[in-house]
């Protein structure tokens, strides 16, 4: 597995390569053990920020979502789950909800079936020209349902969504741009250090800021603004339940900000 899957800690930037030939298809132990590694990040108070991208191979593949071969082995398939993906679901990042730290994805070819479903996990997804997104499950029988029918109407227009389901068609980079799914489209020489230089920038922030930030999101995607306003005054008076944003608002960092800026020096966030 080690072979698999590079992990470098550059700081407080933990940039993950996937690296399984021919496409980086997925399995549960590879699955598994990627979800070990966005443990370390969400429980490791040195890491900030996580890259995930896959070693360029000569299919010119990111990832070709699960591995069909080990699922027609029989691999996978539980008679209590129905479909066992491993913790976290498929690349231990689509079900990860409890992983509050931010995941750049740097889609560097094709993100295929659970490999779309892995980029849409992302909180900043980043492409190469070269690359595309398609969910072709519906012409192998099933529904993308490890991540897409959950999250993409919710990324893209819903029309847009279903059609991309119901057809199996390609999106391009450029497309996934136009509707916001992706950040930024670039070469693939730039990718890599593009996507560590925004980890890089959010890591100097304050370190609570983001683990606050994707839980509120989350708990608020559903809601009117008045509804989430609503959270908002409740969470100053410790009274929100969202135990990440009300531990922003009672920390020293909270306060240091604004110190800083009156002092005119930089910011000396501990994360406390």
């Amino acid at each position: 597995m080690i072979n698999e899957l590079t992990v470098e800690t550059l700081g407080a930037v933990l940039v993950v390569t996937m690296n399984r030939p021919p496409v980086n298809a997925m399995t549960v132990a590879f699955s598994t053990e990627l979800y070990r590694i966005f443990e370390r990040l969400n429980t490791d108070d040195t890491l900030r920020v996580a890259v995930l991208m896959a070693e360029r191979n000569p299919k010119g593949v990111f990832c070709a979502g699960w591995d069909l071969k080990a699922v027609a082995r029989g691999e996978g398939r539980d008679d209590e789950q129905g479909f066992d993906l491993g913790p976290g679901g498929i690349g231990g990042l689509t079900e990860y909800f409890d992983l509050v730290k931010p995941v750049i994805v740097a889609v560097n070819g094709a993100a295929v079936g659970g490999g779309f479903e892995i980029a849409l996990s992302g909180d900043i997804v980043l492409a190469t020209d070269d690359a595309y997104f398609a969910l072709p499950e519906m012409q192998r029988g099933f529904l993308p349902d490890g991540g897409a029918v959950q999250r993409l109407h919710r990324r893209i227009p819903y029309n847009v969504a279903i059609e991309l389901m119901l057809t199996g068609r390609r999106m391009s980079a450029g497309e996934a741009k136009h509707w916001g799914f992706v950040s930024e489209v670039m070469t693939q020489d730039r990718i890599r250090d593009r996507a560590i230089e925004i980890a890089q920038g959010i890591a100097t922030g304050a370190p609570l800021v983001s683990a606050a930030l994707k839980e509120y999101m989350g708990a608020t995607a559903h809601l009117s603004i008045r509804e989430a306003h609503a959270i908002t005054r409740r969470a100053w008076v410790g009274k929100s339940g969202l135990r990440h944003y009300e531990r922003m608002l009672q920390s020293d960092d909270f306060n240091e900000g604004a110190v800083a800026f009156a002092e005119k020096r930089k910011s000396a966030f501990k994360g406390s």
